[in-house]
């Protein structure tokens, strides 16, 4: 298992960590060289702090041990796909064109998640995502399990490539190199392996030309061969549309099949990934039989609840179910936490919920005006000090030699931008000369946000050598909508700006020139309230001061910049006039 390079606490000891990681932090006097040896200037940064302290857990707090919060995964994490032995859990989710790719979580008792890795950790798995926007790449990762050979499957879409799946008989370790699949179209693969040990894939795709309106798709099938690693024998469609296909269902997408006490049930998502976001169900009695919509559908949406509802889930669909060892069932699933049913710049999370049963034997998570939980519990199950959900502070030294599993870059590794043994104890960026609006690989290491409030502090070291090199922290959404807080130069003095970058327009930046020596610390801060984000400096041991205050958050949004991602936040360093 590999080890994190980071550390998450409680938020309620958050008081005290902050005030030995923030306006404390001691000043490095060994001078650094300002320039690499290939003549590029270097940034450099001691750690990078993010504390999270949403209002909803400070006005919620979890009052038994055996309760937890909804998301369980906070942040970005969308797509949700999960599957057991019998004894442990592994959940996964999409990352689309940000390296690493598919980050694999462990339970014991699905309460308590530990990310032990990535599926896709190495370039060979991912081929080039070079040119792809940050909503392109992998999508919808499908992780199962095949008793018949002891072996986990993991099955994607690169959408610049096709599909493909990777597979392991030891999810701690690495996964194999991409086997793909030209054969199987559309999107959102998944694989079902039978009791009988007969192997399937189902996926989206679209009706070959014949499609009656826009968002017109299917679900198709068809048998995999587990010796070979290929499929055979021709395909068959087991939805057309929807549930009702005279309701112009759109994008059913996101399929899984299950086999539950002798009858065979399919699973997807209707509605597409925004507010009308649905999950249905249909039956059947065999995997290439016909398969029959059940007449409760949906089983799972928020779509007609009151806009005005407090503390609104909304865009609720592409579940998976698991049953526990325990016997009962759960569902892992996408939804949005968006700040006065407005907006949120977290992007789809993942959900977990009891499942019920019907009557007539349809597994279901919501009916009517049932809502989605925020706070749960699993009986007899203890929430541990470390877990994934609720407010907690995470800071990074930079104390190891490679960075720990929170950390991505785009499309690519970038470990020629960056290094963490040049310099021991201290992030460095290069100034790259490529830009984070374009879709090539930047010198930007960033992570998640995970909630609507939070705070985040670094410090840098940086003597820029010209006007065009620029390094700092860089919020991000995609190539169009992105604020850089940066170090900069100008006529020959140092100076502290914000650009921001709004779809097509970038804004004059905000700027001030700062008095820090040559090869002193300066340190930015930046502190979320959800709707706004507010930018503060300091140069060595002096007092906070604010650039600017109540920047519109809204631009980071997916209801401003859409696609299917969240925004992240991180270290970034450029020499172009970005």
């Amino acid at each position: 298992m590999k080890k994190k390079h980071s550390f998450r606490i409680n938020f309620f000891f958050s008081l005290l960590v902050l005030s030995l990681i923030l306006p404390g932090c001691s000043v490095n006097q060994n001078s650094k060289k300002q320039v690499n040896e290939n003549g590029e200037s270097v940034a450099y940064f001691d750690y990078f702090a993010y504390v999270g302290n949403d209002n909803y857990y400070n006005n919620h707090p979890l009052t038994e041990e055996d309760q937890f919060y909804n998301p369980i995964l906070p942040g970005w994490y969308s797509d949700p796909s999960i599957c057991t032995n019998g004894t442990d859990y592994f959940l996964v989710t999409s990352t689309f064109t940000y390296y690493p790719g598919v980050p694999i979580f462990h339970s014991t008792d699905l309460v308590n998640w530990e990310q032990i890795g990535y599926v896709l950790d190495r370039p060979s798995q991912l081929l080039n995502m070079e040119g792809q926007h940050i909503s392109g790449g992998i999508f919808a990762p499908a992780i199962s399990y095949n008793p018949h050979n002891q072996t986990y499957y993991m099955i994607t879409t690169n959408v610049g490539a096709g599909n493909f799946f990777v597979k392991t008989k030891d999810p701690f370790d690495s996964w194999s190199d991409p086997i793909f699949l030209p054969e199987v179209g559309g999107i959102d693969p998944s694989f079902f392996f039978d009791e009988d040990g007969r192997a399937y894939i189902i996926n989206n795709d679209g009706m070959d030309g014949k499609e009656l309106y826009d968002g017109h798709r299917s679900i198709r099938i068809r048998e995999f061969d587990v010796e070979t690693d290929q499929t055979k024998g021709s395909w068959k469609m087991l939805v057309n549309g929807g549930v009702n296909l005279a309701e112009k269902p759109i994008w059913i997408e996101g399929p899984h099949m299950y086999k539950i006490n002798g009858k065979y049930y399919l699973m997807a998502a209707e509605g597409g990934t925004g507010t009308n976001h649905t999950e249905v169900i249909f039956s059947g009695n065999a995997p290439m039989g016909d398969f029959t919509p059940w007449e409760k559908n949906p089983i799972l949406t928020q779509k007609h609840l009151a806009p005005d509802r407090p503390d609104p889930i909304t865009c609720a669909g592409h579940a998976d179910l698991i049953q526990t060892k325990e016997g009962d069932w759960w569902a892992v699933f996408l939804a949005c936490r968006p700040i006065n049913n407005e907006f949120e710049n977290l992007g789809r999370e993942t959900f977990m919920m009891p499942v019920k049963w019907s009557d007539d034997g349809f597994p279901y998570m919501t009916q009517g005006d049932d809502l989605i939980p925020l706070v749960l519990k699993r009986d007899g199950v203890k929430r541990n000090e470390n877990v994934t959900f609720g407010n907690f502070i995470w800071k990074d030294d930079f104390d190891k030699t490679a960075l720990g599993m929170e950390w991505l870059t785009l499309r690519a590794p970038a470990s020629d931008l960056y290094s963490l043994t040049n310099e021991p104890g201290f992030l460095q960026l290069v100034c790259s000369d490529i830009s984070a609006t374009e879709k090539k690989t930047p010198a930007f290491v960033t992570r998640r946000m995970q909630h609507h409030q939070f705070e985040c502090t670094t410090s840098i070291e940086f003597d820029p050598e010209t006007e065009q090199e620029k390094a700092g922290i860089l919020l991000f959404k995609n190539e169009k909508n992105q604020y850089f807080f940066s170090i900069g130069q100008k006529d020959g003095q140092k100076i502290v700006g914000l650009n921001q970058t709004v779809g097509s327009k970038s804004i004059p930046e905000t700027e001030r020139i700062i008095k820090a020596p040559k090869g002193a610390p300066v340190y930015l801060k930046v502190i979320s309230s959800g709707t706004f984000y507010s930018f503060y400096y300091r140069c060595g041991e002096g007092e906070w001061e604010m650039l600017c205050d109540s920047i519109d958050a809204k631009p980071l949004s997916t209801a401003v910049a859409g696609g299917f991602t969240g925004s992240t936040i991180g270290l970034y360093a450029v020499k172009t006039n970005h």
